[in-house]
């Protein structure tokens, strides 16, 4: 009996020994999954109970004046397993030269994922920000991203989204879709071509051609550099932005 014991314990002890390096390795085979850089969001969530953050810089040619801002960050929170609640925090606007600046508006939504390659977003915009930048009103949208695998590494997705921004007062509703080709490169390398339209309500479509790639350092940590180009009177001219993601899991 004595003998069997410590056969008992030297087992427990010995898949106490290797419980660490299991978790590393669940760990390791959770892979950052990011909305940005694409206007196309991520057609699933994050982990249960893990916190991912995704931020960047952007520099936008509107056609009348240069604008830079950031940090672009958003908080995501696996709050089940197929749902995650999500916070945008108010980015920094910088005019160049001498435009208007200031904090724009923060955001907080929730994403469910509705089947393995799609999912839908709702969110709402709140009036946080500078009084010439917020919207003065609290603007719901709602995001249908979508995903499907091809062969020889290719993923196609696409978006339709609607929203009710307040503009001057009143509420332009607008209409977008989204169509994305990616192509993986390597195993921690992808790139991206990407057609994004908005319609609003009042005034011409929003049109652009956007490109992008991200590059995982590891698992957890990601890269990303993309451009678009407008292509229609009412887009802006151009953009160009970086950006770094991380996810947290908790044990």
């Amino acid at each position: 009996m004595l003998a069997a014991n410590r056969c008992t314990w030297r087992a427990a002890l010995a898949a106490l020994a290797l419980l660490p390096a299991a978790c590393a390795r669940a760990d390791s085979e959770v892979v950052i999954a990011t909305d940005r850089p694409a206007v196309t969001d991520s057609s699933v969530v994050v982990p249960q109970d893990a916190v991912q953050i995704e931020s960047g810089i952007q520099a936008t040619d509107t056609g009348g004046h240069d604008v830079v801002d950031f940090p672009q960050a958003l908080v995501r929170y696996g709050l089940l397993q197929k749902t995650e609640l999500r916070l945008t925090l108010p980015d920094d606007y910088r005019n160049l030269p001498g435009g208007t600046s200031g904090l724009g508006d923060t955001a907080i939504g929730v994403k469910q994922q509705l089947g393995p390659d799609v999912s839908v977003v709702g969110f709402l915009s709140l009036p946080t920000g500078a009084r010439a930048l917020t919207s003065h009103g609290y603007d719901p949208g709602v995001q249908l991203p979508w995903s499907h695998s091809l062969p020889a590494n290719w993923t196609v997705a696409g978006q339709f989204a609607a929203y009710w921004p307040k503009v001057g007062g009143a509420r332009d509703y607008t209409s977008e879709a989204t169509l994305l080709f990616d192509r993986q490169l390597t195993a921690p390398w992808d790139a991206f071509i990407e057609y994004a339209v908005d319609v609003p309500q009042r005034g011409g479509s929003r049109q652009l051609l956007h490109v992008g790639t991200a590059y995982k350092l590891t698992a957890h940590h990601q890269i990303d550099f993309h451009a678009a180009a407008g292509l229609s009177e009412a887009a802006v001219r151009s953009y160009l932005g970086v950006g770094y993601s991380y996810l947290w899991l908790a044990h």
